[in-house]
């Protein structure tokens, strides 16, 4: 189905903002083009140009300053603490390719632990996975996740070179509500060889819990490499 016009343009601006980034034309701190300069340019109404810049900009893409313009942001991915989001959609807001590598797929009898985090019985089956995404060829999250087979079938059976995690719970079992756990950490030996750290190095754990019509369909540990990634938020006074 066809987009709308306006949603259209929109689209067409944010694009051409994340292709000038992709192919080093606009470099992290350079100024972007001015509103002005792309109403002429891609024929949109400044409406269009301030929502288009203003997303990239709440996607840690862009920084804008007033009175001053609107500037690449450092090269370091940011994400929002409390959001769900799609690393890959994340990877390619910077303008990166996003690739995966699917290092593991199980099934796997829960612990206590997980048993208790799952709400449910000890040895009950739950499907694994162990995934590293990057940005071009640089690692920046491995992904450990469990996925209740109730919740979620099908899991094992995606092709997650074409698909990611995310992308297939949000279809199958979509996101009721979600409860996070950030803790930065030095990681075990297995996670800072996938991450490409150092030893000594830190990484940034964000442990998720989502639901989905009232039970737990994932937990997921993801790790990031400290010195790539960063938590940001805006958050208005209460």
């Amino acid at each position: 189905m066809a987009l709308p016009a306006a949603a259209a343009r929109y689209h067409q601006v944010k694009h051409f903002v994340l292709e000038q980034i992709g192919r080093g034309a606009l470099v992290p701190g350079a100024r972007v083009p001015s509103e002005n300069v792309l109403v002429r340019t891609l024929g949109v109404s400044r409406m269009t140009a301030n929502r288009a810049l203003k997303e990239l900009a709440a996607d840690g893409v862009l920084v804008r300053v007033a009175g001053v313009g609107t500037f690449v942001a450092d090269a370091r991915v940011h994400a929002h603490p409390l959001e769900v989001r799609n690393i890959a959609d994340e990877i390619r807001a910077r303008g990166h390719t996003h690739r995966v590598r699917v290092i593991e797929l199980a099934t796997r009898p829960a612990t206590r632990e997980l048993a208790e985090r799952f709400e449910l019985r000890p040895g009950s089956p739950l499907d694994y996975s162990l995934l590293t995404h990057l940005a071009d060829d640089v690692p920046l999250q491995v992904e450990e996740r469990y996925v209740n087979p109730q919740a979620a079938p099908g899991y094992l059976a995606t092709d997650f070179s074409r698909t990611t995690p995310h992308e297939f719970l949000i279809r199958v079992a979509p996101l009721q509500r979600a409860e996070h756990i950030v803790r930065a950490l030095l990681p075990e030996r297995r996670i800072r060889r996938l991450l490409r750290l150092k030893p000594g190095d830190a990484s940034l754990l964000i442990r998720r819990r989502t639901f989905s019509q009232g039970r737990v369909a994932s937990v997921a540990d993801l790790y990031h490499p400290g010195s790539r990634y960063e938590l940001a938020a805006n958050c208005p006074p209460r």
